[in-house]
């Protein structure tokens, strides 16, 4: 017994632990922020780089202002003399350059000018040593950060030598400071910007959703007693239109079902009041007095016949509600109309014949269907035609075939014709054009609904029409004899 509790506790477990999705307020804020993550943070990537490249491009220029001076001093240079006399040169050369050093050696390693500070000549030699002359580098002293240009000059006509290597440098912390406290501001900045953003977009979203909300809140008004109400599409965005007119359609539909129940209710109440009222008149006067056993008998014969129209309104109803609910299963063969039309006939022939009406059948088709089902649609309309035709006059039944695979049963009767306003509402239950023309078929009102629902269930459609000289009812059914082993 307790392995067999654990399945069935099992799906409502399941269904407890799903998780709701998350609203859609989050779900945009969400997106709001991780598109300012990515977006931002690239931003601020591409300025840090602009900037240090603007560092780099303005000192490396810096230094070569620097080794262009120096060399065109070198080029002045002739004799041993000369070197001792330029010097003062190379320091005023420094002037005007922030934190700028400098230092030269002849091609022999013998140094000619080196600034105080810092000492160039170990990564001037390192440089010459491995061919890398020529470029802009970091270079870092101790806690100080330099950009180097080392360069190797030719000098033919100098007396001592023909070439000089020189290495110019230029400290960087200030530039590196600035920067350090730039990312710091950067980021710092990024990141609010996402949190800003973030916030925004949830506030853009609660008030890009407020028509959304005044749409639920008026939808939460709707009541049953309220269902003539309807949206304006008018006052809400164009994103909106169609809920609201969706939501208009559906409460149309909801007010016809719910007239349509409220009615069906009404009338239910009053076919079975009839029969009710009448058992109970017939019960309380032959109880009122002693009565022969005859008596008692013919009483209990007549309360026989108002229980069975119970019983059938009963049974008619139900079958409607399993119709409309899909709960009707259909025993589909192979039904042959002519055959099914001409037992119809031999069953009413008595009725027809006392009623002086002639009943006659055109044509032959098969199709695809259950046969009890239809016929007893044929039946209800057959009956109808029948008590609705004058005496002297002939009711039709014409069987058609097309070329589109279509049966049609076309019911015509002469007769009495039935004013165009009642004809849209003729299916409807319990509905009739007035009390002496009960069209529903053996008296409960359910006939022609029932008709419908058959021709529903089986995808066709059932269309009437009225005339002077007679009304004509016509089913459209697919044929689908074909398929039928």
């Amino acid at each position: 017994m307790r392995r067999s509790l654990t399945p069935s506790l099992a799906p409502a477990t399941l269904v407890h632990s799903a998780r709701r999705p998350p609203s859609l307020a989050l779900r945009v804020t969400l997106l709001f922020g991780i598109a300012a993550a990515i977006v931002f943070p690239v931003f601020g990537w591409i300025i840090d780089r602009s900037i240090q490249s603007h560092f780099s491009v303005e000192d490396s220029n810096e230094l070569k202002a620097i080794a262009q001076s120096v060399k065109k001093a070198l080029s002045a240079v002739r004799s041993e003399d000369d070197l001792r006399v330029i010097e003062r040169r190379f320091s005023d050369i420094l002037i005007g350059h922030y934190s700028a050093s400098l230092y030269i050696a002849a091609h022999d390693g013998r140094t000619i000018y080196a600034s105080s500070n810092p000492d160039l000549s170990i990564i001037a030699n390192t440089a010459i040593a491995g061919n890398t002359g020529g470029s802009t580098r970091e270079w870092r002293d101790g806690d100080n950060h330099y950009r180097v240009l080392i360069q190797r000059m030719d000098n033919d006509g100098a007396a001592h030598g023909p070439s000089y290597t020189v290495a110019v440098a230029v400290a960087v912390n200030h530039h590196l400071h600035f920067l350090n406290e730039f990312r710091h501001t950067l980021w710092l900045v990024i990141a609010s910007g996402v949190a800003v953003m973030s916030l925004m977009g949830w506030i853009a979203v609660r008030q890009g959703h407020a028509p959304l909300r005044r749409i639920v809140a008026q939808i939460r008004q709707t009541s049953a007693n309220d269902l003539n109400a309807r949206l304006s599409p008018e006052t809400v965005p164009r994103e909106l239109i169609d809920l609201v007119v969706s939501f208009n359609e559906m409460l149309e539909r909801m007010e016809e079902a719910f007239i349509r129940l409220s009615n069906f209710s009404a009338d239910i109440a009053h076919e079975l009041r009839t029969p009710v009222t009448n058992l109970m008149t017939q019960t309380q006067v032959a109880l009122s007095q002693a009565r022969s056993l005859d008596e008692y008998r013919e009483t209990l014969y007549s309360n026989i016949e108002e229980f069975e129209r119970m019983a059938q309104m009963i049974g008619d109803m139900l079958f409607l509600a399993q119709a409309d609910n899909g709960l009707y299963t259909l025993n589909a063969t192979a039904v042959d109309l002519d055959k099914e039309v001409q037992s119809l006939f031999e069953y009413y022939e008595v009725w027809a014949d006392e009623r002086h009406v002639t009943l006659a059948l055109e044509g032959a088709a098969t199709v695809s269907g259950d046969r009890l089902m239809l016929r007893r649609a044929l039946s209800n309309l057959l009956s109808n035609a029948i008590r609705h035709t004058p005496a002297g006059q002939t009711v039709r039944v014409k069987l058609e075939s097309s070329p589109r695979d279509e049966i049609g049963i076309v019911i015509e009767n002469p007769g009495t014709p039935i004013p165009p306003e009642h004809l849209p509402r003729l299916f409807d239950r319990f509905y009739r054009v007035d009390p002496s023309r009960q069209r529903g078929g053996e008296g409960t009102g359910l006939g022609l609904a029932i008709v419908k629902s058959i021709v529903d269930v089986h995808g066709g459609r059932i269309e009437v029409k009225s005339t002077d000289d007679c009304t004509t009812f016509r089913i459209t059914l697919r044929d689908q004899s074909s398929s039928i082993d």
